[in-house]
């Protein structure tokens, strides 16, 4: 009898057969067979998020920027092939980091910014504070968009033992890294003047922090990149490298997009191609350097390493991004705004290049990652996304007959992109505002044999479009009425701080509970009879059903 060895070198995984004796095969039968199905203690676990990122960007995808970081972890692990965000940033990453629909916690339409007071409701339960209950040490290493005006929205009152980053987005590659003219770069509260490239630096430090870890617990770090966010910049060998890469990208095939980029040859606008290309090239040599940390530290094999854009890339002009054959792009909700590159790499749990053909949506992750690591979910309010750990750990087929919806109201006030969809049919509506009137355009795909979208049926099956329509009614109506818009200019006259790392009103300056749905001190009997009369307008009360009189209570603790 023999038995395989298993070497590595350089990351590639041969077996040698070795003759063995039979007491050597017992005692291979006795130690073996625990370790398949249970992987040595927890795993650790990075979470990196790209910001913007193509679909056709990844050399897996075929796309023409190196990115052997990405490929390694494609080819090493498992790809999700139908991976879900919502069409823009902050609604990802608050689904995300709770495992809920966006449109329940008011993050949904537009991105939280500056001049905005917003943020998750901190009685919704984070990611992170599940996996420190269960004796993880926690970090946070990027970018946040998920509040920024009360200590009550920081990432280290959400479940982040540490964080090293900025509270926005948009601060920019290089030093000063501001966001409104103001320094946006902090570790734990207190600012710091830390000086490089932005994707360099997240690098550094999180290979930092792997290196200083207590080793006597696992750890979870949640890496958000800017890259490759506008604005643009890379080092210069970077933009020196794809100077000549090809421009003539294909049309999106989504008006918004393809209108912005006829305007920008119209006004003799440079392509943002090169530079997008040189930030891309950079961010996939940060995560490199990660896993070459994780390689050194000899951490790989029991760590999980996943990947995901927060959205579809920015194809339009400015962006850079290329997403064919998918349609669209960012905040769109086609396929190009929401299907997005993603990719989950365990050695001692995910044999290496698979790929998952079954929908997962960013919601699913919190539950994935929990049910993989061993974590109980100390969530009290129910999770919308569901745990797909058995589809990737056993491939088992998971169909999506539930529905899922997203909505984004980016860039154009009063200019919404919906979507909602599940294995067999999806339905995209764009739907314009004006003062006067209401205009609704309707595209129904079979997106299981129509992947990119090139057949509309809505004509051949006006059913289906007002069935999908209804179901997108009655989601909507779940918005808190004082949820994100889209905002793209600040209040009239409105500052930003010198310093946001100052910003945020400390916890001792507030009171102790989250304030009424109405001013002054009126009865929850009042406040649903006025959340009643929004109807389809939206909540007043918090996570709270249209039809509440039906279940008998609001939707706060189911």
């Amino acid at each position: 009898m023999h038995v395989l060895r298993r070497w590595r070198t350089l990351g590639i995984g041969y077996y040698e057969a070795v003759p063995m004796s039979i007491l050597g095969r017992v005692c291979l039968l006795i130690l073996f067979l625990p370790a398949v199905a249970h992987p040595t203690g927890q795993p650790n676990i990075i979470v990196m998020v790209a910001d913007d990122l193509g679909w056709n960007d990844v050399g897996f995808h075929g796309g023409d920027i190196d990115t052997p970081s990405l490929d390694r972890l494609a080819a090493e692990g498992m790809e999700l092939n139908r991976f879900y965000t919502t069409p823009i940033c902050s609604p990802t990453r608050a689904a995300l980091m709770t495992g809920r629909d966006p449109i329940r916690l008011g993050v949904a339409y537009g991105v939280i910014m500056p001049w905005d007071n917003t943020g998750v409701h901190p009685d919704e339960h984070f990611m992170p504070e599940s996996f420190r209950a269960a004796g993880y040490q926690t970090a946070m290493v990027g970018k946040w968009h998920l509040g920024h005006a009360q200590m009550t929205y920081h990432p280290n009152n959400r479940g982040f033992d540490y964080f090293y980053g900025h509270l926005h987005t948009e601060v920019g590659f290089y030093p000063p890294f501001s966001a409104s003219g103001g320094r946006d770069f902090q570790r734990n509260g207190t600012p710091i003047d830390d000086q490089g490239y932005e994707t360099y630096l997240l690098a550094d430090e999180v290979s930092r922090y792997i290196r200083e870890r207590e080793q006597s617990k696992p750890f979870f770090v949640y890496m958000p990149f800017i890259a490759p966010h506008t604005p643009l910049d890379a080092p210069q060998e970077l933009q020196d490298k794809y100077k000549d890469i090809n421009t003539d990208l294909e049309p999106s095939r989504a008006k918004g997009t393809d209108d912005t980029r006829r305007l920008a040859k119209l006004m003799l606008q440079p392509s943002a191609r090169p530079m997008y290309a040189a930030v891309v090239d950079g961010m996939d040599q940060a995560i490199g350097q990660v896993l070459d940390t994780l390689d050194s530290e000899g951490l790989a094999e029991n760590t999980i390493v996943l990947f995901f854009s927060d959205n579809g890339g920015a194809a339009y002009s400015v962006g850079g991004a290329d997403n064919v054959p998918l349609r669209g792009g960012k905040g769109e909700t086609f396929e190009g705004g929401i299907r997005v590159v993603s990719v989950m790499r365990w050695p001692e749990a995910i044999k290496p290049a698979q790929k998952l053909t079954s929908i997962m949506s960013v919601m699913d992750v919190f539950p994935t990652l929990a049910e993989a690591a061993g974590v109980k979910t100390q969530n009290t309010r129910k999770l919308d996304g569901k745990s797909m750990w058995p589809s990737i750990a056993h491939g088992a087929e998971q169909t999506r007959e539930d529905w899922l919806y997203f909505v984004s109201e980016v860039p154009m006030y009063g200019h919404f992109n919906l979507t909602v969809f599940n294995d067999e049919w999806k339905l995209v509506q764009e739907v314009d505002q004006d003062q006067l009137s209401t205009t609704v355009t309707n595209y129904l795909f079979r997106i299981q044999d129509d992947p990119n979208e090139y057949n509309n049926l809505a004509s051949t099956y006006p059913d289906i479009v007002q069935k999908l329509s209804s179901l997108m009614q009655q989601h909507r109506a779940l918005y808190p009425i004082n949820g994100t818009r889209s905002q793209l200019a600040p209040p009239p006259g409105w500052r930003a701080p010198l310093d946001w790392a100052s910003y945020p009103i400390s916890l001792d300056k507030l009171q102790s509970g989250t304030a009424k749905s109405l001013p002054g001190q009126v009865s929850g009997t009042v406040e649903r009879a006025v959340d009643w009369s929004h109807g389809e307008r939206g909540r007043l009360v918090y996570d709270c059903s249209p039809k509440w009189w039906l279940d008998g209570v609001c939707l706060e603790n189911n």
